[in-house]
């Protein structure tokens, strides 16, 4: 799945950090989106991403960067928004993209000869 999703909205609620097995941590936000029939919409961060939900306050207008990731458990599905870049609206990023630190490890780990 190659599509890259994103939806730009209003904060309505950041949860708390929720820890699990194996310190796997998350949170969860939601925002409302913009239109006639604004909705509610709920997103997941996890690990370093729970951590820079905190430079967000409720009411701010943010522009967010998800993946939709669906599992079966039990017979029953379940559909989650996992937001992998969340932007204040004016551009300024602040959660982390692993991809921007592999490069960053990559590009420490293999310098050029010349």
């Amino acid at each position: 799945m190659s599509e890259k999703y994103t939806m730009e909205g209003q904060i309505k609620l950041i949860g708390d950090v929720q820890t699990f097995k194996n310190d796997f941590t998350k949170r969860e936000f939601v925002i409302e989106t913009d239109g006639k029939y604004p909705q509610m919409v709920k997103f997941e961060v996890v690990k370093d991403g729970c951590q820079a939900m905190d430079e967000f306050n409720v009411g701010e207008r943010v522009v967010v960067s998800f993946n939709i990731r669906g599992n079966e458990w039990n017979e029953k599905y379940y559909v989650n928004l996992q937001a992998w870049n969340v932007e204040h609206q004016a551009g300024t990023q602040t959660i982390p993209q692993a991809q921007a630190e592999a490069e960053q490890a990559m590009d420490d780990s293999d310098p050029l000869p010349f």
